[in-house]
């Protein structure tokens, strides 16, 4: 019987069990997949927290993006067969589709075929990340050669995603990090300036990097009390992405900058890609391209065996991750 990771109450990562469950065949536009590797997200621990914008109807399957072998298909399935190795761009919900266990089905339009030079455990850490990088960045902004990039929580799998998305563009990326524990390796990551926030102000420092001028785009999943300084540090017309909750403390609403400089406050999800089928096109062929080149290449700091998913959960939750965490199966 499959083994499927589930928690019947919310919880710290102690709630997270593995039980034996039956898999139903895939519906008509489903694939069923025997996962060999899966990511684990930030947004999947708020989600088995109880802090996140999908509630769970217990017992709760969780889980946005693995890779695996399909093992059966749909009626109306024709973009892949049984027998190929794929790996699944997250769906709309978490609750309906779920990614830790050995078996599960999904949509099948979310399916990509591995690319040859992706073993699976680089498969299952791929599309979470480029995808809520690119549709911010390149689709939204449309940041483009020149312009400057603040990136916070730059050592997560996404914000290592979104400096190697910044620099195949041309852009300038700022990464921002707390402490310097991190600064060397996001030099090494393709970081063209790091700002560590706990020695350095933020403002004065964009403002020494862009010589007075300000970032353009900032891309922020913490917001907190630091929300204010990142729009103070944009430019006239800037916008920042907000996709996170990182920070336990309330966020202040920076008006007198928000006002002053016309800047754009977006509330993103990668969502609003994977629900327009032109976007996700795009996305799937620049995610593509640039594996296929080596400009995109995902950081994984550390695998852990399914046995293991209560600590794969601690160690994400301990932030001292640079890069993706991957479960295996």
């Amino acid at each position: 019987m499959p083994r499927v990771v589930r928690f019947h109450e919310n919880g710290g990562p102690e709630v997270l069990r593995i039980d034996n469950v039956e898999v139903p065949p895939p519906a008509a536009d489903e694939i069923q997949l025997q996962i060999r590797a899966l990511g684990v997200n930030r947004a999947e621990s708020m989600f088995r927290s109880g802090f996140y914008v999908e509630s769970p109807v217990f017992p709760a399957r969780l889980g946005y993006e693995a890779s695996g072998v399909v093992s059966a298909v749909g009626s109306s399935v024709t973009n892949v067969a049984v027998g190929d190795a794929v790996a699944i761009i997250p769906p709309m919900s978490i609750t309906r589709w779920g990614a830790y266990g050995d078996t599960g089905n999904f949509p099948a339009a979310h399916a990509v075929k591995n690319p040859p030079s992706l073993g699976f455990t680089e498969a299952a850490a791929v599309w979470m990340q480029y995808v809520t990088a690119w549709g911010a960045l390149v689709d939204i902004a449309q940041l483009r050669a020149g312009e400057v990039v603040i990136i916070t929580a730059s050592s997560s799998s996404v914000g290592l995603a979104a400096i190697q998305v910044a620099r195949s563009v041309g852009a300038i990326a700022i990464a921002t990090t707390r402490t310097d524990a991190k600064k060397n390796a996001l030099l090494e990551a393709g970081a063209d300036h790091v700002i560590v926030t706990q020695q350095e102000d933020l403002v004065a420092r964009v403002n020494e990097i862009t010589g007075g001028a300000g970032a353009r785009v900032a891309f922020d999943p913490v917001l907190g009390p630091e929300f204010e300084k990142v729009a103070d540090a944009l430019c006239e017309r800037g916008i920042v992405f907000a996709y996170g909750a990182l920070s336990p403390e309330p966020t202040p609403f920076p008006l007198f900058a928000i006002l002053g400089k016309m800047l754009t406050v977006y509330g993103y999800q990668y969502k609003l890609i994977v629900s327009d089928p032109a976007r996700l096109e795009r996305a799937k062929r620049f995610v593509l391209d640039g594996l296929s080149s080596g400009v995109l290449k995902p950081v994984i700091d550390k695998v852990f065996p399914l046995e293991q998913i209560v600590d794969a959960h601690r160690y994400l939750e301990s932030n001292e991750q640079f890069g993706k965490i991957v479960v295996t199966v």
